[in-house]
């Protein structure tokens, strides 16, 4: 039996995360990611961005105290957060810079920029900002995704204000 695809509308609509310390993982997605607090039950929360009943779950059911899963084996390699202009991009590129939260990497993919990090958990996040799709560097009618360097000096000018010369240099060796 053939099925129809799923609609061009349907999105993920939040991910669920084991995490060993909750109070320490509220605090990266509340502090440093700046999501909002929507509830604590103390062995799970809840956080969201604009109003949303949850984008992040986090909870501590079966990891209390637990150690991330090694390298080398199955699970999530990342989520992303899709950020809806440039700017916010900027924007949580220059909290994490102002938090002292590091990051693992960053490319302009082409159809998208991408800054790649992970929780306390080690959960890997990317962060990104999506081109229009007419925008799309494309190959033979095939989209291709590029690995080229992200530029964090035009990315973080979005925001205006100073300079960032001293964060700039720290992120040479991500692009």
């Amino acid at each position: 039996m053939a099925y129809p695809p799923l609609p061009a509308e349907t999105r993920i609509g939040h991910v669920h995360l084991k995490v060993a310390n909750l109070d320490r993982a509220i605090e990266f997605y509340r502090d440093r990611m700046g999501f909002d607090l929507l509830v604590n039950f103390g062995t799970a929360a809840f956080l969201s961005a604009g109003g949303y009943h949850h984008h992040i779950g986090l909870n501590t059911w079966e990891s209390q105290n637990g150690a991330p899963p090694p390298a080398g084996t199955t699970g999530l390699y990342h989520f992303a957060i899709n950020y809806p202009e440039r700017r916010d991009l900027a924007a949580a590129l220059a909290r994490l810079l102002d938090t002292g939260w590091g990051i693992d990497g960053a490319s302009d993919h082409g159809t998208h920029e991408a800054i790649y990090l992970h929780d306390p958990d080690f959960n890997g996040i990317e962060l990104a900002w999506d081109r229009q799709p007419n925008e799309w560097p494309r190959r033979n009618g095939q989209i291709v995704f590029d690995r080229k360097p992200l530029d964090f000096a035009s990315l973080l000018a979005e925001l205006g204000g100073p300079e960032r010369s001293e964060q700039l240099a720290g992120l040479a060796a991500y692009t």
